[in-house]
């Protein structure tokens, strides 16, 4: 069968051809055989397409990229459970280490420094006509979320964000989020905004670009405040719309999280998603924000691979989302490249696609 592998030793992609792997390789009874419909790419792809991120399986000089997957169930192991032929899935990425959270089934909060992430490091991904899972890693998807459910991996890091921040904040018994800002508005910020208006919140979010926006009508549609930063700066604008209880930053720009704790409302919580390099260095009013943190019960929390819970979150948000605004969810595939052979076209309209919200791979029907 085919794949997509990139070589970090030689650099560059490439369609290979690899066995089709069978049920039984996971030799407990819990193997789960998925065909893939649909493989979406992002700047983790980008990354490691450049020789910043990724390692291949040990063994192998190559790692099959891809982590953002939808299929559907061929065939599954005599002890499988809660999955069987026909279903439709999505598949976690993170596979354990040997952290106590990686044995009790949260290698996403691991404290190992190495990770194991199907289609990003150690693992091989999900760009491939199919793959072997085990049971407990992949989340069935209802039918009628078919058309969407390549959306699901992205969805599942902000699912885990804002759970978090609720969680925190039970420690107030009478916290309730009214009024939140998203910071970003390409995939990541979309979906943010969408689950923060399935809380109820009033959102905020702000992107560089200015109208006319595809990105910026999306959001308008689900209700959501759309500011283009040239026209209403993100700074200041927690004392002039009212202080934010929730804060979700999904700009791959780090200083900006530094203003972001100037903008939080007391007992609110920061959620960050980006994963940045570079060396950005900025000056804070560090007294002033340490008081406000202790004195306005604020905080600040990461969020990046996620749980099989968060997935299943996600599945539900999705869910509500179609019943509240049908469609909207669809409008955010706006790149579809047909077949593994077109990979090189993905991979361009991926660094060079204008107009972008999500690149994928329809791999088969």
């Amino acid at each position: 069968m085919k794949a997509v592998a990139i070589f970090p030793a030689a650099g560059g992609a490439r369609l290979i051809e690899i066995a089709k792997p069978a049920v039984d390789v996971i030799d407990d009874g819990h193997g789960v055989l998925v065909r893939v419909l649909a493989v979406g790419v992002d700047g983790t792809d980008k990354e490691i397409l450049a020789g910043e991120y990724g390692s291949p399986p040990p063994g192998d000089d190559y790692l099959i990229t891809g982590h953002e997957s939808f299929g559907i169930v061929e065939a599954v192991g005599s002890a499988a459970f809660g999955v069987q032929p026909g279903d439709f899935v999505v598949a976690t990425v993170r596979r354990p280490g040997t952290s106590v959270y990686d044995a009790v089934g949260r290698a996403d909060v691991t404290t190992d420094d190495t990770y194991f992430e199907r289609g990003i490091n150690l693992r091989h991904g999900y760009l491939t006509e199919h793959y072997v899972e085990r049971d407990e890693n992949v989340v069935v998807v209802p039918a009628g979320l078919r058309s969407v459910g390549v959306l699901l991996e992205p969805a599942s890091v902000i699912e885990k964000g804002i759970a978090q921040a609720y969680e925190i904040q039970r420690r107030f018994p009478v916290w309730r989020p009214r009024r939140a800002a998203v910071l970003g508005a390409g995939t990541v910020g979309l979906l943010a905004t969408m689950a923060l208006r399935l809380r109820g919140m009033e959102v905020h979010t702000f992107a560089n670009t200015g109208r006319p926006y595809l990105n910026a009508d999306l959001l308008e549609a689900i209700g959501a405040h759309y500011h283009a930063v040239a026209e209403r700066p993100f700074v200041g604008s927690g004392t002039e719309l009212g202080p934010y209880d929730i804060i979700f930053e999904a700009t791959g720009y780090a200083p900006i999280a530094f203003e972001a704790l100037a903008e939080l409302g007391k007992n609110g919580v920061l959620v960050l998603s980006s994963v940045t390099g570079g060396k950005h260095t900025v000056s804070v009013d560090a007294d002033r924000l340490n008081l406000e943190f202790v004195l306005g019960n604020k905080v600040m929390v990461g969020t990046v691979n996620a749980s099989r819970e968060h997935f299943e979150f996600g599945v539900s948000d999705f869910a509500r989302a179609e019943l509240t605004w049908p469609g909207w969810l669809a409008r955010l595939l706006t790149h579809p490249v047909k077949g593994l052979e077109s990979y090189e076209d993905l991979l361009h309209t991926l660094n060079n696609g204008k107009g972008v919200i999500k690149v994928y791979c329809e791999v088969s029907a």
